[in-house]
């Protein structure tokens, strides 16, 4: 028997629930996703913090966007998402340019002098900063209480997930996608593919071309916390050529060698020497010793090629609709995407500027005359 709904949307992380509880209410939509509870991958292996300066102009754009949400959830979580924190950046003598190229249209940004730096990260080497600029308005994101106050409201408006639901087939029939799984079969006239890493793959399924999605490895390490220092009040800092990048966790410190190595999609895990290669920079930063990793992790980000998400209807194909490649800003603009994947699935004036939506849309990586496979 074959379960019926308004759309299906394939993928259970935060692109994937907050578009479907964006969209329910108003359609009946099932989510699919393949493991056995949600936000297993990218979404529950994210650093978790919401930078309005991070990413190019349109990411920047949707950062904007996401930001009222994040201060004022209403029905996805009552109190705000956001707590403090800051951003840091750092920059060797050789980084000056890098630095400088960063903070051209930021906003919200000071330069800082190593030592206004070194006061703020007690444990920065002396001389290896030739500059800083901090970002104080940098906040953490409670990324569970975020997905899971989206999965909330998803239910309150009549949607359900399906788990286990991995997709193994789909076809157009007539006007319905049917997509079949291992949990049953289920058929809507609309496909939301936010399959993350494994949008090309679900692409592919579906007869469509692929938008040309790049997973990347990107690996993190928990670390004590340097002895005599109190952390929790520092900012996250990082390179600013994206060496490595270390924030508070927790009473710990987690570093990431900012990693981002092509591989397919999979459950990622942490490779030992790049993690270690990673450490090793960091440690050219600081003046702490790496002594002990308590644990480590791994997940994956999804880039098309002009690094900016896809968000749209595909050229190729009716009632099939791209929400994938958010790389690593899809936490901190998921209110935004969520709210424009349901404008323009249901047909509704985006509330996000004319040349942001373009700049989303997925045929400027899909050619109509070309697409079909």
């Amino acid at each position: 028997m074959t379960e019926t709904a308004d759309i299906l949307v394939i993928g259970g992380g935060i692109a994937g629930i907050g578009a479907a509880a964006e969209m329910a209410g108003a359609a009946r939509v099932i989510v699919l996703e393949a493991e056995h509870a949600i936000g297993r991958h990218s979404t529950g292996r994210s650093a978790a913090i919401f930078i309005r300066n991070y990413g190019n102009a349109t990411l920047r754009a949707l950062n904007a966007a996401a930001a009222p949400v994040f201060d004022s959830p209403g029905e996805i979580a009552g109190e705000s998402l956001l707590s403090p924190r800051g951003e840091m950046l750092l920059a060797a003598e050789d980084e000056l340019a890098a630095l400088d190229d960063y903070l051209e249209g930021a906003e919200g940004m000071e330069r800082l002098t190593p030592e206004e730096a070194a006061a703020i990260v007690p444990i920065l080497r002396p001389g290896a900063i030739a500059a800083a600029a901090i970002e104080p308005d940098a906040q953490d994101i409670d990324v569970d209480r975020f997905l899971q106050g989206y999965a909330r409201l998803l239910k309150r408006r009549g949607g359900r997930i399906a788990t286990g639901a991995g997709v193994t087939a789909i076809a157009r029939v007539g006007s319905t996608w049917r997509v079949e799984t291992p949990a049953g079969a289920f058929a809507a006239p609309v496909l939301v593919n936010a399959a993350g890493a494994w949008a090309d793959d679900v692409a592919r399924l579906a007869g469509l071309r692929p938008a040309g999605l790049r997973p990347c490895r990107r690996s993190a390490a928990i670390l004590p916390a340097p002895a005599g220092q109190a952390i929790d009040r520092w900012p996250l800092f990082a390179s600013v050529t994206d060496a490595w990048y270390a924030k508070p966790e927790a009473g710990k410190l987690m570093v990431s060698p900012a990693d981002e190595d092509p591989v397919d999609p999979h459950d990622a895990w942490p490779e030992d020497m790049v993690l270690a290669e990673g450490l090793w920079r960091f440690e050219q930063a600081v003046t702490m010793k790496v002594t002990r990793v308590e644990r480590s992790w791994a997940g994956l980000r999804s880039f098309v090629p002009d690094r900016t998400p896809v968000a749209g209807f595909a050229p190729d194909a009716e009632g099939f609709f791209w929400l994938a490649g958010q790389g690593g800003y899809g936490i901190q603009t998921a209110p935004a995407l969520s709210r424009l994947a349901a404008d323009l699935v249901q047909g509704h004036a985006p509330a996000l500027a004319p040349e942001v939506v373009a700049a989303l849309a997925p045929d400027r990586l899909i050619s109509p005359e070309k697409a079909r496979i």
